[in-house]
């Protein structure tokens, strides 16, 4: 039951959260005033690459290509997609002139904002209610992951209103997330097969098997870009920018 569950979840949030994003970058080309030609050009690359990116990693969480290394020796296939499709995303953002634009089109409310979107991480707990998922996994990811998305609804809150304490929010956010990341990560390496298995040795984690797989291999790169995207703006630009 908890398959089928979680895999409809996956897939319907495999075609929201990319959707979100486009929308996200629309916006901003619109607001900096972004040709239509360049907006065209720069919302079509990152169609193609999250889309070539899903279709990729789908299979690959089914074949088993995901799991951790079983040795120290062997390629970490696990980190490979979390780390470099998160370095991807933020060096088109960073070092691209359209994805510097489009990033200067948006303001706090988006990129922090986005991280609402986190509380899909309550999959987790209930696949530990269902007795699938290792609590040791399950509660600090999971909670984590809520936590995540109430510090990002906190500090979208805080913008809106024109709060004092809202730039304070949204580092706490940032923080929020990424940290639970870190703690997500090694917790699913170690209660997970392979070399550095240590805990819920009786019954694995499947994080890393599909469809659960989709989460660090897809979802959670797009969400540091955009933790890493709102934490540069907080160094020099507005938290919220005028309506155009």
């Amino acid at each position: 039951m908890y398959q089928t569950i979680a895999t409809i979840y996956v897939l319907a949030f495999l075609t929201f959260l990319p959707a979100v994003v486009l929308g996200l970058l629309a916006a901003g080309a619109f607001r900096a005033g972004l040709a239509p030609r360049q907006t065209a050009w720069a919302l079509g690359l990152v169609a193609a690459l999250l889309g070539l990116w899903a279709a990729a990693m789908v299979p690959l969480a089914q074949a088993g290509v995901l799991l951790p290394p079983p040795t120290i020796f062997d390629p970490p296939f696990a980190l490979m997609p979390l780390i470099g499709g998160a370095a991807i995303l933020w060096g088109l953002g960073r070092f691209t002139a359209s994805g510097q634009a489009i990033l200067r089109g948006l303001d706090q409310r988006h990129l922090v904002g986005f991280q609402i979107f986190r509380v899909m991480g309550g999959l987790f707990l209930l696949g530990w209610a269902m007795g699938k998922v290792p609590w040791q996994f399950a509660l600090p990811a999971g909670i984590g992951d809520i936590w995540a998305g109430v510090a990002a609804i906190q500090a979208l809150s805080a913008l809106n209103s024109g709060a004092p304490q809202a730039r304070a929010l949204v580092v706490r956010a940032n923080v929020i997330g990424l940290v639970d990341f870190v703690v997500a990560v090694s917790t699913g390496l170690i209660t997970s097969e392979g070399f550095l298995h240590l805990l819920s040795r009786d019954a694995p984690n499947i994080i890393n098997m599909y469809p659960l797989a989709l989460f660090p291999a897809f979802f959670v790169p797009i969400f540091i870009a955009f933790h890493l995207f709102s934490l540069r703006a907080l160094r020099s630009e507005p938290l919220v920018r005028p309506s155009t």
